[in-house]
Parts: C-alpha cells; sequence; structure tokens
C-alpha cells in the first residue's frame, strides 16, 4: 500500500455507516490519523477514533473541531458522508420531513465545512469531499427530497471550491449510484422480492454491478490524496455507467 495519507488527519462524518466506515477504513490504512463522526459511533476500531456528533447541531459540530484542534493542531482531509433518503413525492413529503432532509443533507455539509475552515487552513493543502448523488442529476421516482438536497450539496461544493481554492482548500463531490449498503438492502427489502430487485438493478448499469463501499472508498482516497492536487469543484460520478445510457431506450 502506497501509505499516501501518511501523517494527514482526517474527519469523516456518518463515518459508522456502510460507505463512512469503507472511507475511514480505507483512509486509516494509507496512513492517516481519522476521526469517525457519528450519532452513535460505538468504540473507535484499529487506527481509528470515534466522535460522537449530530452534523445538525451547531455546538457538538464546534465541540468536535475544537477536539480535533486540542489533538491534532489541523485538518487535513474532511469527509461530509452523513446523509438520510426518504421516499415520498413533494405531495406526500411533510414539512417537517423536508426540513429534516435538508438539515442533515445539506445544512450538515455546510455546519461541518464550515467550522472545519480554521483547522483546514492549517493544512499545507486541504481536501473537502462532500457526498452529492446521481439523484442530484437525474431524478428517481418518490425521491423528492432526497434529489433536491443533494443537488443542493452539488451548488455548494462548486462555491465551496471558488472561495476557498485559493486558499489551498481543494472541494469536491462525490455522487454515487446504486452502492450495496444497508440502505439499498432496505429498499429492496421494501419493495418487494429481493432476488428479483438485485437483478433488475444489476441490469440497468452497463457494468452489470451495482457499487461496493470500497469502491466509493478508492475514489475518496484519490480525491483526498496529493494525487489528485489538481482536481476541484468537481462532482465525481460514480455509477458503474448508469447516467451515461439514455434508459428510455433499453428494450
Amino acid at each position: 500500500m502506497s501509505k499516501g495519507l501518511q501523517g494527514k488527519v482526517a474527519l469523516v462524518t456518518g463515518g459508522t455507516g456502510g460507505i463512512g466506515r469503507a472511507v475511514c477504513e480505507r483512509l486509516a490504512k494509507e496512513g492517516a490519523v481519522v476521526y469517525a463522526a457519528d450519532l452513535s459511533p460505538g468504540p473507535g476500531w484499529q487506527g481509528i477514533e470515534t466522535l460522537r456528533l449530530d452534523v445538525t447541531d451547531e455546538a457538538q459540530v464546534q465541540a468536535a473541531m475544537q477536539q480535533v484542534a486540542r489533538t491534532q493542531g489541523r485538518l487535513d482531509v474532511l469527509v461530509n458522508a452523513a446523509g438520510i433518503e426518504v421516499e415520498q413525492t413533494i405531495e406526500h413529503t411533510s414539512l417537517e420531513v423536508w426540513n429534516r432532509v435538508f438539515a442533515v443533507n445539506v445544512t450538515g455539509t455546510f455546519l461541518v465545512s464550515k467550522h472545519a475552515l480554521p483547522l483546514l487552513r492549517e493544512s499545507a493543502g486541504a481536501s473537502v469531499i462532500n457526498f452529492g448523488s446521481y439523484d442530484g442529476f437525474i431524478a428517481d421516482p418518490g425521491l423528492a427530497a432526497y434529489c433536491a438536497s443533494k443537488g443542493a450539496v452539488h451548488a455548494l461544493t462548486r462555491a465551496m471550491a471558488c472561495d476557498h481554492g485559493p486558499e489551498g482548500i481543494r472541494v469536491n463531490a462525490v455522487c454515487p449510484g446504486y452502492i450495496d449498503t444497508p440502505m439499498l438492502r432496505s429498499f429492496f427489502r421494501d419493495h418487494g422480492d429481493i432476488a428479483s430487485l438485485e437483478s433488475a438493478v444489476r441490469d440497468v448499469h452497463l457494468t452489470r454491478r451495482y457499487g461496493t463501499p470500497e469502491d466509493v472508498a478508492n475514489l475518496v482516497y484519490w480525491l483526498a490524496s496529493d494525487e489528485a492536487r489538481y482536481a476541484s469543484g468537481q462532482l465525481w460520478v460514480l455509477d458503474g455507467g448508469l447516467t451515461a445510457q439514455v434508459q428510455q431506450m433499453k428494450l
């Protein structure tokens, strides 16, 4: 392994979830000191320290950054992976649900990034990786609030890259498609026969498979590393070719 993040300090929100955990493990394997921040983080695991963090609570975000400041003095990599998905059209989405989706997916990304800036400025070359979605470009049925929130994350990513690039802070977004996580498994369980759905999902991908958390972690690692030092302000779609095709022409 290249140890391409040796000596770097990273914080990952949603760090104990399916994708977040894989990201934490990959960054730690590459030599980074990693903080996995989540609502119920539990004990840390090899090379990774956990922080209890509700990304919608500004006081908790500030406290988390203060802890990193006390122990590390800087932050080199910030991964905003915390997110939620609610399956509803706008007709059936309450204002409470709408606000909750935006609070976690958008406001959480804003708050964590905002309060991380002083630590990111102490890095010799900081990288922020937000989590968008292919649903921020095209839409799946019944995911109105989620799609809207991810479109907002995409716009925020570009704005942050413009504002903070001159300070040596790169900002990009990873935009996954179908990834084999507990969230996807829950979707399969809620919509009928699991085996048939798994097969159908695979068939609409050019690669004839959906992604794994490790696939996402590979891209996050590259964006975090100095190998991506010229990459900023971009939305990196990782979807097995799903959005490269015209779906209505599939026979």
